[in-house]
């Protein structure tokens, strides 16, 4: 195998315009003690390029497992997830990844930074990773989001808006096609989950990068213009809103 994703037969591959998502049939079962256990099933949605998604739905609804799958972080026991034009589940493992590393973003509620790097040094990580310039770069994206003095600092000595930022400089410093969010104010307080938001959505219009977020808070899936809402495992409503 070389560095690049081969290709796959779909939308793109055929010369076609292709949505950022295409979810058809999707499944996800396990099994325990007590028998088989549907968590997903037969979820279908397709997002488009640019879109601002919310998926929301009560704890162990499915929700993120849903994320998982769409990611190419779990594998689903049936149907499909398409990702940028790419059948998501005839890719290997390797290939998810590189994909991934391709064309989307991550933020978490928990961060996910390494605590061992600068703020600088964790946002220089991805474009490092992908053999890409990174310092410059990373250094405009942390000045982007107001953490031009923070540099090196380590993420034990910042706040929590200002680690989730660093995680949103993180995300969009690759400039990816997709941003997946998952519960990114969950682990802050009201008013600083509202500049974090403010802060990714300005981020979003700038550079054009399909939203989808799981959310349990109400006012940050008003934000987006669509939400899709999981229950028992299946997809029960999918709805335009008015995004603010």
């Amino acid at each position: 195998m070389t560095g690049s994703i081969r290709a796959v037969p779909g939308p793109a591959a055929a010369g076609r315009p292709h949505a950022a998502i295409a979810v058809r049939g999707l499944g996800k079962r396990v099994s325990d003690a007590t028998g088989e256990l549907a968590i997903l099933d037969g979820i279908e949605f397709t997002v488009q390029a640019g879109e601002t998604v919310a998926v929301t739905g009560s704890s162990g609804s499915g929700k993120s497992t849903l994320l998982g799958l769409l990611a190419g972080l779990d594998v689903p026991s049936s149907g499909t997830v398409e990702l940028a034009g790419h059948d998501l589940y005839r890719l290997d493992e390797d290939e998810r990844a590189r994909l991934r590393a391709r064309h989307v973003g991550f933020v978490f509620q928990s961060f996910q930074l390494l605590p061992h790097l600068t703020a600088l040094e964790n946002v220089m990580l991805p474009l490092e990773l992908a053999g890409r310039p990174a310092r410059e770069a990373a250094t405009r994206m942390l000045e982007r989001v107001g953490l031009g003095q923070r540099l090196s600092h380590y993420p034990r000595t910042l706040s929590g808006g200002e680690q989730q930022r660093v995680s949103l400089a993180r995300a969009f410093v690759v400039r990816p096609d997709l941003l997946f969010a998952d519960e990114p104010t969950g682990s802050l307080d009201s008013a600083t989950g509202q500049a974090v938001i403010d802060l990714m959505f300005e981020l979003h219009r700038e550079r054009g990068t399909t939203l989808l977020l799981v959310t349990h808070d109400p006012g940050l899936a008003r934000r987006c213009a669509r939400q899709l809402v999981i229950a028992g495992g299946r997809l029960v409503a999918d709805s335009a809103l008015a995004a603010a």
